[in-house]
C-alpha cells in the first residue's frame, strides 16, 4: 500500500513503520548496536551537520527505534513521533521542550501521580508554575488561564477517575492564549481517540500500556504536530538521555501489530464488566465511559470510538472492602499499570497515586476507597464468574 496513512486504523497497526528495506526483512530486525560507522570523514561531519539523514549514535537515532516511532506517528496521525524509555521519560520531554523559567502550566487534576510529582515538585525548582484543576468544564480552564500559561496538560480520560476532557474545547482556549496544548492520550490510545484531529499539539503516551499490550516493557512516546515541535524535542530528549533502546523498540513494534484487535475486545469485555460492576448491591458507583451514569458520557461518545478498557468503581464498604475485593479475586492480578492482555486491579490511594499529597488526591476525586481496574482479553464470563465469587 503506497499511502499507510489513508489505511483503516486495523491495516495500520499492522504495516506502519518501515520494514527493514536491505535484507527483505518482513519485520524490523533489532538494530543492537550503540554506534554506526561512517563512510568517509565528510559524510560523518555532514550526519552531525544535520546535512545528511543517517546514523549515528543509537542514543540519538536507531533503525529500530525509528521504525516505532514512524508507526506511532501514522496512527496517532502527527508529524513524527519520538520514543522514549518511559511514559515518564516522554512526559518529562514534552514538558521540559515547552517550558522555560517563569511559565505556567495549567494541569488538571485527574492525572497519573508521578505527573503531578514532576510538575509540583520538580518543574517548581526551576521556576515554573502548576496548578492542578477540574478540567471537564471549558469555563473552569478559561478562567484558570494567566498571562504566562504556556502548556495546558491534560489526560483523557483522566487517571484513575475517567474524568472526560473535552479535547476540542479546550484547545481553543489554549490556543486563544497562545498556550501549546499536551494530551496524555495513554488511556484511550489511538484506536479509541485522536487527539490531533480535535486540536492537540503534542502526544504523549506511556507505550507500556496498550500500544505494547503485554506487560514486558516500559517505554513511552512523543508525538508532535510539525517539524519545529520536532526539532525542539528531539534536542531535549537527546540531551537529557531518556531515548529508547532497540530492544524494547522492537517489542513495543511487535505489539502495535495487535493492538486494534486487543483494544476492540478490551472495550467490549469492560463494557459488559461494568455493566454487571454497577447493578451489584455491593457496588456503591462504577465510573466508565460507557455508562449513561459516568458524567461525561456523552462528550465520550461523540470524542472516543469505544469507551476503553478502564474500570474504576467503589464499593460500599469504602477502603476495607475495597481491600477485601483485591485480596480475594483471582483471575484478576493485583498490580499497577494498564492495557495489558490480562486484566489487573489496584488501589490508586496507596499504589500509583500515593505520592501526590492527601488533599490533592481528595480534590482530584481520588477517594480512599477508589479501585482501578484495566480489563483485559480473557473470556468475559470469567471476569464477571472471579468478581462475582471476591465481592460475595
Amino acid at each position: 500500500m503506497k499511502d499507510i496513512r489513508a489505511a483503516h486504523m486495523q491495516t495500520q497497526v499492522i504495516h506502519a513503520g518501515a520494514p527493514d528495506d536491505q535484507h527483505g526483512a518482513v519485520v524490523v530486525p533489532i538494530y543492537q548496536v550503540s554506534t554506526f560507522a561512517f563512510d568517509n570523514a565528510d559524510q560523518g561531519a555532514e550526519l552531525f551537520a544535520g546535512k545528511r539523514q543517517g546514523y549515528i549514535y543509537t542514543r540519538l537515532r536507531n533503525p529500530t527505534v525509528q521504525a516505532v516511532e514512524d508507526a506511532v506517528a501514522v496512527l496517532e496521525g502527527g508529524f513524527k513521533g519520538l520514543a522514549c524509555a518511559s511514559g515518564m521519560a516522554a512526559i518529562n520531554t514534552a514538558l521540559s521542550a515547552h517550558l522555560r523559567q517563569g511559565d505556567h502550566v495549567l494541569c488538571s487534576n485527574a492525572v497519573y501521580g508521578p505527573t503531578e510529582t514532576l510538575l509540583s515538585a520538580i518543574f517548581q525548582r526551576f521556576g515554573v508554575e502548576a496548578d492542578f484543576i477540574d478540567m471537564t468544564d471549558p469555563a473552569t480552564v478559561k478562567a484558570h488561564m494567566r498571562s504566562n500559561t504556556r502548556v495546558v496538560y491534560f489526560e483523557t480520560p483522566g487517571n484513575p477517575t475517567l474524568a472526560i476532557i473535552d479535547i476540542e474545547k479546550v484547545s481553543e482556549i489554549a490556543h486563544a492564549a497562545s498556550a501549546k496544548v499536551i494530551v496524555d492520550n495513554t488511556f484511550a490510545g489511538p484506536v479509541l481517540q485522536k487527539p490531533f484531529d480535535l486540536g492537540a499539539d503534542v502526544i504523549v503516551h506511556s507505550m507500556t500500556k496498550s500500544l505494547n499490550g503485554h506487560s514486558d516493557v516500559v517505554a513511552g512516546i512523543v508525538i508532535v504536530r510539525d517539524e519545529e515541535a520536532f526539532a525542539r524535542c528531539r534536542k531535549e530528549l537527546n540531551t537529557l538521555g531518556g531515548t529508547m533502546d532497540p530492544h524494547q523498540a522492537f517489542l513495543v513494534h511487535r505489539g502495535i501489530k495487535t493492538l486494534a484487535l486487543r483494544v476492540e475486545r478490551q472495550s467490549e469485555n469492560a463494557a459488559k464488566v461494568a455493566a454487571f460492576l454497577e447493578q451489584h448491591p455491593a457496588v456503591a458507583r462504577v465510573w466508565y465511559p460507557g455508562l449513561e451514569s459516568h458524567p461525561q458520557h456523552e462528550l465520550a461518545k461523540r470524542q472516543m470510538r469505544l469507551p476503553g478498557a478502564m474500570i474504576t468503581l467503589e464499593l460500599k464498604g469504602g477502603l476495607e472492602a475495597g481491600k477485601g475485593l483485591m485480596d480475594k479475586v483471582s483471575l484478576f492480578t493485583l498490580a499497577v499499570s494498564l492495557g495489558g492482555v490480562e486484566s489487573l486491579i489496584q488501589h490508586p490511594a496507596s499504589m500509583t497515586h500515593a505520592g501526590m499529597a492527601p488533599e490533592t488526591r481528595r480534590q482530584a476525586g481520588i477517594t480512599d476507597g477508589l479501585v482501578r481496574i484495566s480489563v483485559g482479553i480473557e473470556h468475559v464470563d470469567d471476569m464477571i464468574d472471579d468478581l462475582q465469587h471476591a465481592l460475595a
